[in-house]
């Protein structure tokens, strides 16, 4: 026979759920506030007001403001590694890699702030970033970013085996061409490129943020040296 919960268990279940839905809560505002705004524009304070809730209360959830936003770049991770999750298996690995870039790419496009939150993480050692986050969102931030790179890595080496790819270490492959790709695409984010004028003087010029996208295909594919049969 069952036993109903105790008055005190269920209060304490409540909580743990209550407290979970205001993370999801901040969360989402502090993400909205970045694509919005971009990283350097969103405090603190502005991400309390868009939840509704004083500035206190932020950090009775996330232990330091990097907390918060190491945890948001985990967010888009998420959001990503599902995308990549999503590419079609009767794909050839060349048409996979190609695609899962497109995808990668296109995120960056559609979440600038994606990269402004990643290019920040890289600022950092990773003995400096893990002194300022707890285990629990270290072992966070670490899985979604293996979800992503996972299934880059497993492209490159199965393409590796057919042969359609040189790729002598996959999984430092995937890490190597997602950071240039993250890098590559804020020139996208900019939209502006300097040249010397005929007059040698430096001018700007548009840059279309789809040239970048396809320049990042393009760059991965060679640098892997894909060969399509036929």
């Amino acid at each position: 026979m069952a036993t109903a919960p105790s008055s005190t268990e269920l209060p304490a279940a409540r909580r743990v759920s209550r407290r979970r839905e205001r993370e999801r809560e901040i969360i989402a505002a502090t993400r909205l506030l970045f694509d919005e705004r971009g990283l350097q524009d969103a405090p603190i304070e502005s991400i309390a007001r868009a939840v509704g809730i004083n500035k206190a209360l932020i950090y009775r959830h996330f232990s330091s403001k990097e907390e918060l936003y190491v945890l948001t770049l985990s967010s888009y991770l998420a959001d990503l590694a599902e995308l990549l999750e999503e590419l079609p298996a009767e794909l050839d690995p060349v048409a996979r890699l190609e695609e899962g870039w497109l995808r990668y790419t296109g995120f960056c496009l559609e979440h600038p702030a994606f990269l402004d939150c990643g290019l920040s993480l890289m600022r950092r050692s990773s003995e400096e970033l893990r002194e300022t986050i707890s285990d629990a969102v270290w072992i966070r931030l670490g899985q979604n970013m293996a979800a992503c790179l996972g299934k880059l890595s497993q492209i490159l080496a199965e393409g590796a085996e057919q042969g359609v790819f040189t790729v002598e270490d996959p999984d430092f492959t995937a890490n190597q061409l997602y950071t240039q790709t993250l890098g590559t695409m804020h020139l996208a984010r900019i939209g502006v490129g300097v040249r010397t004028s005929a007059g040698g003087i430096p001018e700007p010029f548009p840059i279309e943020p789809v040239r970048v996208q396809r320049a990042c295909i393009d760059a991965v594919l060679a640098s892997v040296g894909a060969r399509r049969d036929g």
